[in-house]
């Protein structure tokens, strides 16, 4: 495998792909639905939502259930009270990424993060985990025109970062997170996840690489990434 070579700097998504975190949503959907009595939501709900920033997936919401009062900037504010606590007490990284991360500091890389998060929550869970120090530039899709599968957000890490994106490596969990790194040219590996288990033939198929975890690349290299 020579993912890195040629390579002079990373970008990660972040849910389902440095952190173990899916899990959160599905928690605060379901308390979301209950304290506002919302009805079953549409069958290609979650399929439209995937990719979508923060700001867009409030969007959709407002959009599919209009009982809903509040502002885009009220839901946002919701839910990150509600998911708040979960994700910097219970979070846990994805096995393997903070050696990983050490190591290609160690290396000279830069790291970047591109997330559809929104950019409190994924402050506070850096900072919880104790890996913000390995990143040189964290965005999150809600600062761009569009979310995943455009490009946008990984131009902008790349561009903030200084390196051309045809010299990026993204690492994405989904196959609209993986779409937006190929449509950014740059190069994509897939990183298996429970919550998109189910998609893992189209992320092999759209990905140029696939890992279970981190420990399998550092062990591939012996430790020496080249």
């Amino acid at each position: 495998m020579e993912m890195l070579k040629g390579m002079d700097a990373i970008i990660f998504d972040m849910d389902g792909t440095l952190i173990d975190s899916m899990w959160v949503w599905e928690s605060v959907d379901l308390d979301f639905y209950k304290k506002y009595k919302l009805k079953e939501p549409p069958e290609d709900f979650y399929q439209r939502m995937e990719g979508m920033s923060f700001t867009e997936t409030a969007g959709l919401f407002l959009e599919v259930f209009p009982t809903l009062t509040q502002s885009l900037e009220e839901i946002k504010a919701e839910w990150i009270r509600m998911a708040f606590q979960k994700y910097t007490t219970e979070v846990t990284l994805k096995q393997g990424i903070r050696e990983f991360l050490k190591e290609q500091k160690k290396r000279g890389l830069k790291l970047g993060i591109a997330t559809s998060n929104g950019m409190e929550l994924v402050t506070a869970t850096l900072q919880a985990l104790d890996i913000d120090k390995y990143f040189d530039s964290v965005h999150t899709s809600c600062e761009v025109e569009k979310g995943k599968p455009s490009p946008d957000i990984y131009l902008l890490v790349a561009g903030d970062l200084g390196v051309e994106p045809e010299k990026c490596l993204v690492f994405e969990d989904v196959p609209m997170g993986i779409l937006a790194g190929k449509n950014a040219g740059m190069r994509t590996c897939a990183v298996e996840d429970a919550y998109s288990k189910a998609q893992d033939e189209k992320k092999r198929t759209l990905a140029d690489y696939y890992i279970k975890n981190y420990d399998e690349i550092t062990g591939l290299y012996g430790g020496q990434l080249t």
